[in-house]
């Protein structure tokens, strides 16, 4: 789909290299030279990386016009993985900001990985979005220059680990997080306290478990390591990883769940086992999705902004694809503990 207004023309940043320059050096032609910029895919590999190799040497940039957003357009939004509520919302804070310019959102996934594959940027490429949002997944060194030298500006939502300096991205205090809701439950007078938070290569996930540690040291109590695991943040994870928990002789009395929906799969699990939520088991979830407010019991959640982070996100791309340096590039919003019907204090 064309786009027009804001999208980058065929010329360098002032002062810098042409193609033609590019072209003479490389020896091939300018339109050449000008499908690698646009990532068509009929160029020979060879050929392609030897254009891609002189546009980094003379560090070529396109030159994006300095003016807001018009109707047209497209933002691309990828995800390291899509299939739940969390996703849901990122979405819709996504599509208001997007809207609120008349901007469309295309919709892609990774099936897991964080980092996409090569054939997904060149059709990015190819199209050219006004921007990428990514959630959960950031570009190689490699990729973020070919997007860089395009002038295709992108944002990192709740990324996936300490993205580059130059890199702006959205998140969420995820280690006041694991604190709040470990404080909650240590308030309560629960001492054996579970965590299960989400996969291990995710930044966002260890923050939670450093949070849920650092509530521990603070209260003097010591946590049990074995009663610290990783899941996936999806439903089937909280139930395999609650009934082994709490199957085990000295089973916790609470448990952490690091997501919502982790926290479904525990209260299935403690109501297989015969344990009443929460008289015998307190269960504490992550996000507060819409559902937390209608399962049974009601789930005491940590509040992640995520309709909020996605409408954010979105408005910091607009700032670059306008040509703007965003005024914040790393921004974390707060995270709040909500109150409901699944904790209390302990059975003994």
């Amino acid at each position: 789909m064309a786009r027009t207004g804001s999208g980058a023309t065929a010329k360098p940043a002032a002062g810098g290299p042409t193609i033609a320059t590019i072209a003479r050096e490389v020896g091939v032609s300018v339109p050449t030279v000008s499908k690698v910029l646009n990532g068509r895919a009929d160029v020979a590999p060879a050929t392609r990386a030897r254009v891609e190799a002189a546009l980094e040497k003379h560090q070529y940039r396109r030159r994006r016009a300095v003016s807001a957003p018009t109707a047209s357009g497209l933002i691309d939004l990828v995800f390291h993985r899509l299939g739940s509520a969390w996703s849901m919302e990122i979405i819709r804070g996504v599509e208001v900001a997007a809207g609120a310019h008349r901007v469309s959102v295309i919709l892609s996934e990774l099936g897991g990985e964080h980092r996409p594959p090569q054939d997904w940027l060149d059709m990015t490429m190819s199209r050219p979005p006004l921007g990428v949002l990514l959630v959960a997944a950031n570009l190689t060194s490699a990729q973020h220059q070919q997007l860089d030298r395009r002038s295709i500006p992108y944002v990192v939502i709740d990324t996936d680990g300490e993205p580059p300096a130059d890199v702006p991205s959205v998140g969420s205090d995820n280690w006041n997080g694991g604190l709040l809701a470990t404080r909650h439950l240590l308030g309560l007078g629960h001492c054996r306290i579970a965590c299960i938070s989400g996969p291990g290569d995710m930044l966002c996930s260890r923050a939670r478990i450093d949070g849920f540690r650092s509530a521990h040291e603070e209260a003097g109590i010591p946590h049990d390591p074995s009663l610290v695991a990783n899941g996936n943040f999806y439903v089937e994870a909280g139930y395999e990883q609650g009934l082994r928990m709490l199957s085990a002789p000295d089973r916790p009395t609470a448990i952490f769940a690091g997501s919502d929906m982790q926290a479904i799969g525990v209260l299935r699990a403690a109501h297989e086992l015969g344990l009443s939520v929460p008289r015998d088991l307190s269960v504490v979830g992550y996000d507060d999705l819409p559902l937390a407010s209608w399962v049974w019991p009601p789930l005491t959640t940590v509040r992640q902004p995520l309709t909020e982070m996605g409408a954010a996100a979105t408005r910091m791309l607009f700032e670059m694809a306008a040509g703007r340096a965003p005024a914040v590039t790393r921004l974390n919003l707060a995270t709040d503990l909500v109150l409901r019907e699944s904790t209390a204090p302990p059975p003994w």
